[in-house]
Parts: structure tokens; sequence; C-alpha cells
């Protein structure tokens, strides 16, 4: 599985916000990919995530190409929210105190986001909606945001994990009943450590 690719295998981290944290590929590297590029991969990212319907994607990237300085800027912003999550959840994964500068750029976000929430029916309940803003460029940071909150405000932080296999960095809450996940994904990173070993003992053995 190639990490760059958006297939259905890429969205491992069973949290939106961890998610979008895995938009890069080979976090803890220094040789990281970056799949959100541009704010048409963003918007693209975005739909394939199930933030945006197509008649959203299709209007936002008709508004950017009329904006595009204005796309630029949420794509800058989109990257400082994800670092800054991708930074959060690291740490809580490491057993390790948050970074207070990470914690404020989420808080800068959140102010913003609820700014333009509302509380809206839907069946027999009711839910947090951004709808007064589906139509701005930076739409589809709110969901994400509140995705990080609720992940952060939860009582199953101890959840919260980050793959062992080296240099892969993505992030994802393990729901496993014993909490015994340990890679982004077996046919991935678990297949390449099986792998790994294999080869060493093979070594071992000569």
């Amino acid at each position: 599985m190639s990490k760059l690719n958006t297939s259905a295998e890429n969205l491992i981290g069973e949290r939106l916000c961890l998610d979008f944290a895995n938009t890069v590929s080979w976090h803890n590297s220094d040789n990281a990919k970056d799949w959100l590029i541009n704010y048409e991969k963003l918007v693209e990212w975005s739909r394939y995530a199930d933030i945006l319907s197509s008649p959203q994607q299709k209007s936002l990237l008709e508004k950017a190409k009329h904006h595009p300085d204005q796309a630029a800027k949420v794509l800058e912003e989109a990257i400082e929210l994800r670092e800054a999550i991708f930074r959060l959840f690291r740490s809580i994964a490491a057993g390790l105190e948050p970074d207070s500068l990470d914690r404020a750029i989420l808080n800068k976000y959140l102010t913003r986001a609820y700014s333009l929430a509302e509380i809206i029916p839907k069946e027999s309940t009711y839910i947090l909606s951004f709808q007064k803003g589906e139509h701005e460029l930076d739409y589809m940071l709110w969901p994400i945001v509140q995705s990080a909150i609720d992940l952060l405000l939860s009582e199953k932080l101890d959840r919260v994990k980050q793959c062992e296999g080296e240099p892969c960095g993505w992030l994802f809450f393990d729901s496993s009943r014993n909490k015994s996940r340990r890679w982004c994904s077996m046919a991935d990173c678990g297949n390449r450590e099986k792998a790994r070993r294999y080869y060493k003992k093979k070594s071992n053995l000569k």
C-alpha cells in the first residue's frame, strides 16, 4: 500500500483528526511526503474523508479559482492545524505532556470553529453543525477541529497510538478489545516488520 494514494486503506486513524494528521507519509522521518501540496488536494482529501459533499467540492474548487490568495492562505492554516494536531497526539501516544504552543494553535482554531457552530436537530437528537460556513474556503477545517476536541475530551486518550513501524509516524485510535494494535496497517507496516524480522532471523542462522 502506498501511503501517498487516497485509498480506503489510508483512512486508518479511526478518528477524523488522526486521519488528517496522517496526510503526511513517513511523518517520523527526514523524508516526509506531504500529500496536501495545494488547495485542490486539500479539497480532494476532504471529499474523500466525507467532510465535503460532491457539490461542495465543486463549489469550493470554483471559488478557489477566483480567490487563489485566499485558497493559499487556507492551505497554510490547514497545515498549521494538522501539524499541531499531529504533535499533540504524538505526545499523548508517547505519554508526554503536549506542548503549550500546540494547544494554543488548536485553541485558536477552536475559537473560530465555534463562532460558526450551531446546534441543529437530526432525527431524534441534535448535532453540532458548521453549515453557516459551508461555502467558505476553510469549511473543511471545522469538523476536523471538532474531532480533535472530542478526542481530547474523551476518556479514551490512552487508545491513541502511533504506528511502531519506523519511520511511519501515522497515528490511530486503537479500538481493539485488548488495546493490542501496533501498526497503522498489517498490510503495510505490519508486514514490513514481519519481513524484517524474518530476514534478520534468517541471516543469524547463516
